[in-house]
């Protein structure tokens, strides 16, 4: 009597089934070899092609292995992931990328309001599989299959030095290099423009990536405190002249951690100092579709004469779609492409391909008008909740996703972090994003990710306890 499968999508999966239900049943144990093609056809009723595909899908999965001239044979058992895979990384250091850590890599039911991107239920999904779909049907061979130019998509870079005019940036496409996301952008101006040893400014508190990066650089980090408006400009002027930094890196737009955004008068005042001190200034505007109006920014005033400018499409569109770009004056660019093509290559032209399609779709527009106004409601409710149970934010920002809040007296944020953690609730403590080591008593809060109830209960008691 012939096996009867349970029901599954196609052909092939109802074999695939019948071989995984052996082994699950110890009928076919680790290194036993599986009928042949030809009796599992006979056997199963299925045709030797049928049989044939799902063994080689079962080999690529990894769940048989072939033996040429022999057949299949059942390979070893895995054991399986335990919650003792993933708990040695709730002891680890909380160091700048702990946060970051813990939400890629911790329990897929834990919350997660120290996290910095949107919600997989905010994104563009429908988007994303129109955009797939056009590729699958009108891509051509070069698009899917080929390297790529050494900047990268033509049409895409065209794309970006049109929208970089909205910010008053004036770039050409051939001053911008395509690379696979915003953090390695940031890495290769690291990798061109520093030596071990140099001094960076970053702002204090900052992107706690921007520490965890430079650190892998060599480079000696300097804090410079931040303001509402920018970097504290007196503090500025004091570290280029004490430690004749290097580079200056920074968000600008919608800063990361704290919501701020940069006033005009602090970027001239800024620029003014990085010109006589001869420093680089990188401005990391990744939250730039978030914005509900125009912000200044340097590269805007400066005209990308000492200012890089680095964008991405992650945290709009997908954290898997990995396309971010560079835009700087044409001999770095010439640099920086070179430096790409011998660490990475140029490659992911299906990723390009796909962000452009879908940033000349009108429907992309739509989506972020819906987004900046979920955040803009969500930020309300997040500021009232947390200011009910004593957490106050440092301002109350005009856009993106976070929130920067004050914790009640007494209550250390790493203690809390780890604390929350036993709860199954990822936080982002003060002093990850802190170079000096001074906001111990803050927390980053990403809005889009506060709507659970569990978060302000625990957040209470913890505080009060």
């Amino acid at each position: 009597m012939r096996e009867q499968p349970s029901l599954v999508s196609t052909k092939v999966e109802q074999v695939m089934a019948l071989v995984q239900g052996r082994i699950e049943r110890r009928a076919l144990a680790a290194g036993a070899r599986l009928p042949s093609v030809r009796a599992m056809a006979d056997s199963s009723g299925f045709s030797k092609s049928t049989v044939v595909e799902a063994y080689d899908r079962l080999a690529a999965q990894g769940t048989i292995h072939a033996r040429p001239g022999s057949g299949f044979y059942v390979a070893p058992v895995l054991a399986p992931l335990t919650i003792a895979d993933v708990e040695p990384e709730r002891e680890r250091e909380v160091d700048p990328i702990w946060a970051l850590r813990l939400s890629l890599n911790g329990r897929p039911e834990a919350l997660k309001p120290g996290g910095g991107w949107l919600p997989e239920s905010w994104l563009p999904q429908n988007l994303l599989r129109k955009g797939l779909r056009h590729l699958a049907r009108h891509g051509d061979a070069e698009t899917l299959l080929g390297q790529g130019s050494p900047l990268g998509l033509a049409s895409l870079r065209q794309l970006i030095a049109r929208r970089l005019l909205d910010q008053t940036i004036e770039a050409s496409p051939d001053q911008i290099l395509l690379t696979a996301s915003g953090t390695q952008a940031i890495d290769l101006v690291c990798r061109y423009l520093i030596e071990p040893g140099d001094v960076v400014l970053v702002d204090d508190p900052t992107y706690f990536n921007f520490h965890a990066l430079l650190r892998a650089h060599r480079a000696r980090v300097v804090g410079v405190p931040f303001t509402p408006q920018g970097p504290d400009v007196e503090a500025f002027a004091q570290a280029v002249a004490m430690h004749a930094p290097r580079l200056y890196i920074t968000n600008s737009a919608v800063h990361n951690p704290t919501g701020a955004t940069l006033s005009a008068q602090t970027a001239r005042r800024v620029l003014k100092i990085a010109e006589a001190g001869n420093m680089v200034i990188v401005e990391d505007d990744i939250f730039a579709d978030f914005e509900t109006s125009q912000a200044p920014r340097y590269a805007g005033f400066d005209g990308l004469d000492r200012v890089i400018r680095v964008g991405s499409f992650s945290k709009a569109l997908s954290g898997s779609l990995r396309v971010g770009h560079i835009a700087a004056r044409p001999d770095w660019i010439a640099g920086l492409a070179d430096l790409r093509m011998a660490t990475g290559m140029p490659g992911n032209t299906v990723g390009a391909e796909l962000v452009h399609h879908i940033l000349t779709d009108g429907s992309y527009r739509r989506h972020m008008e819906q987004i900046r106004a979920r955040l803009a409601d969500a930020r309300g409710h997040a500021i009232r909740r947390l200011t009910s149970i004593g957490l106050t934010p440092w301002i109350e920002p005009v856009a993106g996703i976070f929130l920067w809040c004050r914790l009640p007296d007494g209550v250390e944020a790493t203690s809390l972090a780890r604390r929350a953690l036993q709860e199954d609730i990822v936080l982002a403590p003060g002093n990850v994003f802190s170079s000096a080591q001074t906001a111990s008593g803050y927390m980053r809060f990403n809005v889009a990710m506060m709507d659970d109830p569990r978060i302000d209960a625990t957040l209470a008691r913890l505080c009060a306890g």
